[in-house]
């Protein structure tokens, strides 16, 4: 039988070369992306300098870059403690360390966010991992809601915000401990292990971590994220990026509603008793800003009580949006849907009680 040409398979493959623009594409990254946006400064100072000049101007650029001085550093050092804890205290730490009964592992789990902070980043796949090695749900999810919440670097980074006024760093804590305790015991009583979601491969980190396989007791082959100094600084460089972005979207917007809002109408607002809790509360889940700068944006609403910024505070670290995208796909959307409501509305109760009592 002949085969023709068109029959014949090449020896060869021809090598496809990428387009000009798609090589243009590939060499602009990060730095020639920071060269582009110096040059445009520079050559539009003059018009920049005129544009900052208006009183409303000059407000939001010192409220945004007053919230940003103060807050970075504390995001970085957030940053490095929780990267240092996911990368070098052993996994089998919890399974040693939370008692056998789960009401009580539920208040010893809450606790333990003092000890061992968390980014809001890494607190949902580490309750998961916790789940999975045998820990009861709601005490990983005490720990979940108390890490990112009542952490060190929180509480300090409150206190620098909150100059005069400790009792604002003691309601913090308060609050988020029993909201988080309280959602631990609430599972207990309602929770269904049907609506978790938690048959899949774990990760605490970047998906690009290096990973080693183990096998699951029910003989599945899982992931899991090996530790050391490569998942410590790659976790570094993913957490920075990840919550400087929404602190830059905080900023912006603590700035913009002190400058564009009219000052009855946020005044009218910050004076309107519960609704003006609520309508911190809802902020905080739609600015999604990290705990350990959260507490400069707040100090920035001067208009609101301080219990109306307590329940920014503590809703925030709980409940917002880029937590809920992370518990529905890691718990699963079942799980989310029912828990995510529920700790806003615990949070905003909390938040009213203790700061009825101590604020």
């Amino acid at each position: 039988m002949n085969v023709t040409a068109l029959d014949a398979e090449p020896t060869d493959k021809a090598k496809v070369r990428p387009s000009p623009a798609l090589r243009w594409r590939r060499r602009l990254g990060s730095v020639e992306m920071l060269a582009l946006v110096v040059v445009v400064v520079l050559l539009l100072r003059g018009w920049l300098v005129d544009l900052v000049s208006s009183a409303g101007a000059s407000t939001f650029v010192t409220v945004f870059v007053s919230v940003m001085v103060q807050a970075l550093p504390f995001l970085v050092l957030g940053t490095l403690v929780s990267a240092a804890i996911s990368a070098f205290v052993p996994r089998r730490f919890f399974d040693r360390a939370l008692p056998g009964r789960p009401v009580a592992a539920v208040a010893v789990a809450g606790v333990a966010g003092v000890a061992l902070p968390s980014s809001e980043y890494r607190s949902v796949p580490v309750a998961r991992e916790l789940i999975r090695r045998g820990v009861a749900p709601a005490a990983a999810f005490a720990f979940l809601l108390a890490s990112p919440a009542i952490n060190p670097v929180v509480l300090v980074s409150t206190a620098v915000a909150f100059p005069g006024e400790p009792a604002m760093v003691a309601a913090r804590f308060v609050a988020s401990l029993l909201t988080a305790i309280g959602m631990g015991w609430l599972w207990l009583l309602l929770g269904r292990p049907t609506w978790l979601q938690v048959h899949r491969a774990v990760t605490t980190g970047p998906t690009h971590l290096a990973r080693k396989g183990v096998r699951s007791p029910d003989g599945r082959e899982d992931a899991q994220v090996e530790q050391g100094w490569p998942v410590f600084w790659v976790s570094c460089r993913h957490d920075v990026v990840q919550a400087g972005g929404f602190l830059v979207i905080g900023g912006l917007a603590a700035a913009a509603l002190n400058v564009t809002m009219p000052a009855p109408w946020l005044q009218a607002i910050a004076d309107s008793g519960f609704f003006a809790v609520i309508a911190l509360a809802l902020l905080a889940v739609l600015l999604s800003v990290c705990s350990e700068a959260d507490a400069f944006v707040a100090a920035s609403l001067t208009q609101f009580s301080l219990t109306a910024r307590l329940a920014f505070l503590v809703v925030g670290p709980m409940v917002d949006l880029k937590l809920f995208a992370m518990q529905a796909g890691t718990l699963g959307p079942r799980f989310a849907l029912r828990f995510a409501p529920a700790t806003l509305v615990l949070g905003i109760v909390m938040a009213v009680l203790v700061g009825a009592v101590l604020l």
